[in-house]
């Protein structure tokens, strides 16, 4: 039955779509303003619900919810950070830079510097954070209709790819404003709903604290599937029943004793585990034991007080520079209004986001076999569906379903159109042939690396993508907003060795490896050492280059801090 009603969720989120997207294409002039900015007509409340909806992606719907089960309430910093680093845009960015009356990041850098040099390596900055963005949304996807429907992982991605080929190929902005902006709320509705049948659940069954008693066990004689081949970590010695392989050694229905240290469980293989026994897990879920699962000290990870602080850093001033949520501040009537929407985004953020912390602390209690599938962006997911019996279970769990693809889609929306949208500027001076050529050149990337990804949390892919952002686009923006000695040469020395670091990192923790130490701290969250970086650079190579500050410096900073009554031209 939760087959049929996830099916049933995933047709009524298209169909929507569908609708909204036909609304947006009918009021669409196929000009160049109405397919990137919407013809900056859109109202703040309407926009901070598209904006809100762009944010809350794969890493916010389940890889929330996933990290708080594995490492605890210490990685709220997540959400945390996304709503401090849209302060910082309110109090640094959205005005002056819906004054600016740019497009894309890339017109602006051309605008306020006068270098097709450096508004070339601001657009390969924005692909490149675009690309990282969308692998979790198609690893997102796909481990959704997996886990609900057994369908291939790719299935997923084909939904998404074709959804957001119709949605942004034939209405651009205007048609995606809409269908961002109704789908925060059916997001938030489908988390909360679902979240206060779950905690009433909990309740009933005697409220036991997730925080306490240790190791996390499993309550029950619990039968654990492995979907793919993954490496386990006992701490103790545990007795299992297996069906499928093992170290290397098949066994049909066998009890088998683990002992302490890595095994490795083949692909479809089934391990029954009895009642009170201590749940492994994968090697890149280090999950905490009760007794410390609440203490923000990192000790998880390698080197964890510089990796959490690093992930905080790059979340925060990632957020400021990303791109396809900047574009949506132009589609704003004026600067005064791209401030009310930034005002906005933040409580509607937190309003979300009390949702995916509650389903992560009770997964900790009903679905501790997570940690050893690896599977623990399926919290959301499955975690109706266990603790309530159909049908009741299964409609909650096609809501939950609902939720999710709409984060996907309206999340890959915007990145696409963040990617098009540049390209077309760049490349075709606007043209919207080429910024649906944009399209398609944005979705193949990722699409051909998702698969290589492995099991990797959406969150921890999604702090890829905002790392790159701090490293480039953020210290740019807010050089290039508040600070008028910014030169061309400086700009561009600090794109290319912050951006470059960033992205070399990236591709390193994702592609290279394994990595211990240093090394993986350093590569997996670059932040707290490039971000730095990259504003010294661009400041120390603009006071050497300080005689090529561009003459209309002056006028471009009073156009984006004078009221827009008086205007500067």
């Amino acid at each position: 039955m939760a087959v049929t009603a996830a099916l049933a969720a995933l047709v009524a989120v298209l169909g929507l779509t569908a609708v909204l997207g036909s609304y947006g294409r009918r009021r669409t002039e196929r000009t160049t303003s109405d397919f990137l900015v919407a013809s900056r007509g859109v109202t703040p409340l309407w926009n901070a619900s598209a904006i809100s909806s762009e944010y809350i992606s794969a890493a916010a719907f389940l890889g929330t919810a996933g990290l708080v089960l594995a490492h605890g309430a210490d990685m709220l910093w997540l959400p945390l950070g996304a709503v401090a680093g849209y302060v910082l845009l309110l109090a640094l960015v959205t005005a002056p830079l819906r004054r600016s009356g740019a497009y894309t990041i890339s017109d602006f850098a051309e605008w306020r510097l006068g270098s097709r040099v450096v508004r070339r390596l601001v657009s390969w900055c924005v692909i490149f954070i675009g690309w990282f963005y969308l692998l979790p949304q198609f690893q997102g996807v796909g481990v959704t209709l997996r886990v609900l429907t057994r369908a291939p992982v790719w299935a997923g991605w084909a939904v998404v790819v074709a959804v957001v080929l119709l949605l942004v190929l034939s209405g651009g902005m205007r048609s995606i404003t809409a269908v961002q902006a109704v789908q925060f709320w059916i997001k938030l509705v489908a988390v909360a709903v679902p979240a206060v049948a779950v905690l009433s659940v909990w309740q009933l069954d005697g409220a036991a604290d997730p925080t306490t008693g240790g190791p996390p066990r499993f309550e029950r004689v619990t039968d654990v599937r492995v979907e793919t081949g993954v490496t386990v970590r006992v701490a103790h010695p545990t007795r299992v029943r297996v069906t499928g392989t093992v170290d290397g050694a098949a066994h049909d229905g066998a009890d088998l004793t683990l002992a302490p240290g890595g095994h490795t469980v083949g692909e479809g293989a089934t391990l029954t585990f009895p009642a009170g026994a201590r749940v492994p897990h994968v090697d890149h879920v280090p999950a905490r034991d009760g007794t410390r699962w609440s203490m923000p000290d990192g000790a998880s990870l390698d080197h964890g007080l510089y990796a959490v602080y690093s992930a905080l850093l790059g979340v925060v001033l990632g957020t400021v520079g990303l791109p396809h949520i900047l574009m949506r501040f132009y589609t704003n009537t004026c600067g005064r209004a791209a401030r009310r929407t930034a005002a906005m985004v933040p409580v509607l953020l937190s309003l979300f986001y009390v949702f995916p912390a509650l389903y992560g602390a009770l997964g900790r209690v009903y679905m501790p076999e997570l940690l050893m599938t690896g599977d623990t962006d399926a919290t959301i997911l499955m975690l109706p569906q266990q603790l309530l019996p159909d049908p009741a279970g299964a409609l909650l769990t096609g809501l939950v379903a609902a939720g999710a693809f709409a984060a996907f889609i309206s999340t890959s929306c915007g990145i696409v159109v963040a990617i098009a949208g540049t390209v077309a500027q760049c490349v075709g001076r606007g043209s919207v042939t080429v910024f649906r050529l944009g399209v398609v050149f944005a979705l193949v990337v990722p699409l051909a690396l998702v698969s290589e990804i492995g099991t990797l949390g959406s969150a921890v892919l999604v702090t890829l993508a905002l790392t790159v952002s701090a490293c480039s686009l953020c210290p740019l923006l807010v050089l290039g907003l508040w600070w008028r000695g910014l030169t061309a040469a400086g700009a561009g020395a600090g794109l290319v060795v912050g951006g470059g670091l960033a992205v070399a990192a990236g591709v390193a923790a994702l592609f290279g490896g394994p990595w211990t130490g240093w090394p993986a701290a350093l590569l997996e969250q670059p932040a707290l050492v490039v971000a730095p970086i990259s504003f010294a650079v661009m400041v120390g190579v603009s006071l050497a280059t300080r005689r090529s500050v561009p003459r209309r410096a002056d006028r471009a900073m009073a156009r984006m801090h004078l009221p827009e009554e008086i205007v500067i031209r």
